[in-house]
């Protein structure tokens, strides 16, 4: 008797663990379609609007989240590439004289 109960609760045990874990990957949503709402922070950036991307601020091309390397704080901009961030402070500069 002692061996079956012990049997049982390592199967209701191991039907627990699996309805959890089951739980668990369905209670998260993934990311929320569409261009997400940032703000630029010095080094990091904040999520305001879920979303999967950002527009770059010179080319308009789409920036998935997880590819965002370059923005500015000043403007809060995102840049898609090195380019861009060069051709946006060019016509800044150029704006100011």
């Amino acid at each position: 008797m002692l061996a079956e109960s012990a049997a049982a609760r390592a199967t209701c045990g191991r039907a627990a663990a699996t309805e959890r874990h089951l739980l668990n990957r369905t209670d998260r949503s993934g990311p929320m379609p569409g261009e997400a709402e940032v703000k630029y922070l010095d080094g990091d950036f904040r999520v305001i609007r879920p979303g999967v991307f950002v527009r770059c601020a010179v080319t308009g091309a789409e920036i998935p989240l997880e590819e965002l390397r370059y923005w500015s704080v000043d403007l809060q901009e995102a840049y898609a590439s090195p380019e861009a961030v060069l051709q946006r402070h060019a016509a800044t500069l150029g704006h100011k004289k």
